[in-house]
């Protein structure tokens, strides 16, 4: 399987220019993270009130923070909703008295003059929250290990290893977004997260399964190192990618457009994640392998022979890259001749100590 281009995109080359990307994406979201103290958690975990307001007619949010100032709950956050055309309003608190809760929906929506069942009182205690929040880290703890489990068995543990650095990249980015948005986080983009996880994964594999079939058998006058072979098979799944990426994008962009709050929530961490997932396959995952992979000794010959630097040396030097690693080779094999100790004395007959040699096979320079 060739690449799908006359010229292959050189990922691997400017490898250095999209860590750099990375760097830059992950260092902005530790400060987003820093700066704006953390993300915006929903009250399912860190406990509260939560009132949804339906049919609230021409009431603003100033109206609506108001009001529940006067009712005594100066701390709530309000954010506008749009069903289906009705306007409305969903409001957090930090109280987790159900009884006061409701207590304070009342008052509020007496002085606003709405009806008893235009709204909904959801309270959740700090207990419920806490158990929330433990079953989420444990959720990501248990994805991770499966993943080094199941990478290190099907490929090597140099490939899960950067599978997992790929993903924890991705996270990154994603929590960054939402701390710099303050977009609240529910357990629906717990879910969202966990769903990105299985995608950056399956993205992975992918890129891993034909780096592995390629670095096992594919070398040819071109591509003889493992950065070189690795950029190969990049190439050879880009457009699979691509098109795998885009299909998922389409009904979350429907969902973040069209969905209830419920759903947005959802999708824009899916939308985030399933772009940054694709980038970070290719751009970070495949490339740190081929880096680390080009460190065992099989590997770093091939490099010194054929890789970036000997490229250059050829240039400079006016001539190829095989010309050059065939000199390498025979000064090498020359400089070995000369280190061998001297043979000790032979007690044999002289007619078999003047058996004639087998000539030397000449070296290819080929790294076997």
């Amino acid at each position: 399987m060739r690449s799908h281009f006359s010229h292959e995109i050189q990922f691997v080359k400017y490898r250095k220019v999209l860590f750099g990307i990375s760097i830059a994406l992950v260092v902005a979201a530790i400060v987003g993270l820093i700066a704006r103290g953390g993300v915006n958690l929903g009250v399912e975990f860190i406990g509260g009130t939560q009132v949804s307001f339906n049919d609230t007619g021409a009431i603003t949010l100033s109206d609506m923070r108001q009001a529940f100032a006067d009712a005594g709950s100066g701390d709530a956050s309000v954010q506008t909703t749009d069903s289906n055309g009705t306007q409305g309003f969903l409001v957090g608190t930090s109280e987790t008295d159900p009884t006061e809760a409701s207590r304070i929906a009342s008052d509020v929506a007496t002085s606003l003059g709405l009806a008893s069942d235009s709204y909904t009182v959801t309270t959740i205690g700090p207990n419920w929250g806490a158990d929330v929040t433990r079953g989420s880290i444990v959720a990501f703890v248990v994805v991770i290990a499966l993943i080094v489990v199941f990478v290190s068995w099907r490929y090597e543990l140099k490939m899960s290893l950067m599978a997992v650095v790929s993903l924890l990249h991705v996270m990154i980015i994603v929590v960054g977004v939402y701390a710099w948005t303050r977009f609240e986080v529910t357990p629906n983009v717990v879910a969202a997260l966990l769903t990105i996880m299985g995608f950056v994964l399956y993205d992975t594999v992918v890129v891993f399964n034909r780096v592995n079939e390629d670095i096992r058998t594919y070398r040819d006058a071109t591509h003889r190192t493992a950065l070189q072979i690795t950029n190969l098979a990049e190439n050879q799944v880009i457009i699979r990618s691509i098109n795998t990426t885009l299909t998922s994008i389409m009904p979350v962009i429907a969902m973040l457009i069209f969905g209830g709050e419920t759903l947005k929530g959802f999708a824009f961490a899916m939308l985030i994640g399933l772009a940054f997932g694709a980038y970070s396959s290719i751009a970070i995952a495949a490339p740190l392998y081929a880096i680390w992979k080009g460190r065992e000794p099989e590997w770093r010959r091939a490099e010194e022979l054929y890789g970036e630097k000997a490229q250059l040396r050829a240039a400079a030097a006016g001539t190829t890259v095989e010309e050059l690693a065939e000199a390498d080779t025979s000064v090498a094999d020359a400089g070995a001749d000369e280190a061998a100790p001297e043979p000790a004395a032979s007690h044999k007959p002289a007619a078999a100590a003047q058996k004639p040699k087998a000539p030397k096979k000449k070296n290819s320079g080929k790294v076997r």
